[in-house]
């Protein structure tokens, strides 16, 4: 066992700090600006227009944080931050901090001991799922870069398995691009797309801009009370069932296994932590998020979810790592 060190806990009661150094340095494109070549702390700041004591104190953040590296006085982006957060790459994904970053989002987890006393979110709207949260248009709007990638890859999976005439249920489209994406690599799918109105607002300007809009048709309303119809062979849960608890994830199932036809699947896409959940990092801790922000969400393992679909009349499921996202696609088949 190492020896007894306090700079883990200097480190975690100062990483707020990692979060509003990311955040700035997006807003002043500073990533862009060092990967356009200027790798001074002169040049970066002139650059973006700001002081040379702040750039350089920032971009020394950064570098001992990972995101750019440091040599002789030159700075140059790290490896994720030359993918991600150069505004000129095409796996730009800077844009996500309006959404992952919000006051409106963070402020959730503003007093955790009062959270782990209740056990669910503090907010008295309960939380993301209050009815039509306009924090939702903002994730449409600002997350779509992040599953661009998880989108066409889920797209590879399901698309070979549906028939020529397919018809899919994205429910809690948001952006729209799970649904996009099929219609994209399926030349006859037929997508309907449920969100509220104003997300929906968002997943048809997607569709349209990506030259699917006449195959995207836009459901309004809560998936708990709008009827889905039949006939799918496909029902696409991306980043949804986490939100509830058991019972009500099982009685959403139900109602998802009655829209199928025979032999239709359900595709789900999970932060999935193993059995011991503490591992992996990103999957395992995600269940704080739901903590802070709903009244009884959770990241479920691969088993609860397995259970969950048995419990509501699907034969079986099987999952689907995604890497490099942290994310699981779970197929469930009726």
């Amino acid at each position: 066992m190492p020896a007894a060190s306090p700079e883990r806990l200097f480190q975690a009661l100062n990483a707020y700090q990692l979060t509003n150094c990311l955040r700035g340095a997006i807003e002043l494109d500073l990533f862009t600006a060092i990967g356009e070549g200027n790798d001074t702390a002169a040049a970066v700041a002139r650059r973006v227009k700001a002081s040379e004591r702040g750039t350089r104190i920032l971009c020394d953040y950064l570098t001992v944080a990972g995101f750019l590296e440091k040599h002789d006085g030159r700075y140059r982006l790290g490896s994720d931050a030359a993918v991600f957060l150069d505004r000129r790459s095409p796996a730009y994904l800077g844009t996500i901090t309006k959404f992952l970053a919000t006051p409106e989002l963070r402020q959730y987890s503003d007093d955790v001991a009062a959270l782990v006393r209740k056990g669910g979110t503090l907010s008295t709207q309960h939380g993301t799922v209050e009815s039509e949260n306009p924090i939702w248009v903002e994730f449409a709007r600002s997350m779509a870069p992040l599953m661009e990638m998880p989108a066409q890859m889920i797209a590879d999976i399901v698309v070979p398995g549906l028939p020529k005439s397919a018809k899919v249920l994205d429910i809690a489209a948001g952006h729209g691009l799970f649904g996009i994406a099929i219609a994209q690599k399926h030349p006859t799918a037929q997508i309907v797309a449920l969100d509220w109105a104003k997300v929906l607002d968002v997943a048809q300007a997607n569709a349209a801009t990506r030259g699917v809009g006449s195959r995207i048709q836009p459901l309004p309303g809560s998936a708990f009370g709008v009827d889905f119809g039949s006939g799918y062979d496909l029902v696409l849960l991306t980043n949804f069932l986490h939100h509830f608890d058991v019972p009500t994830c099982e009685s959403l199932l139900r109602k998802v296994r009655a829209s199928l036809n025979p032999g239709g699947r359900a595709a789900t896409l999970e932060f999935v932590p193993n059995p011991d959940r503490v591992s992996p990092p990103a999957a395992a801790t995600f269940s704080f998020m739901m903590l802070a922000s709903t009244d009884a969400g959770d990241a479920y393992t691969f088993a609860e979810l397995d259970q969950m679909f048995r419990n509501a009349g699907f034969k079986r499921s099987e999952q689907h790592a995604l890497a490099p996202s942290p994310e699981t696609l779970v197929l469930s088949y009726v």
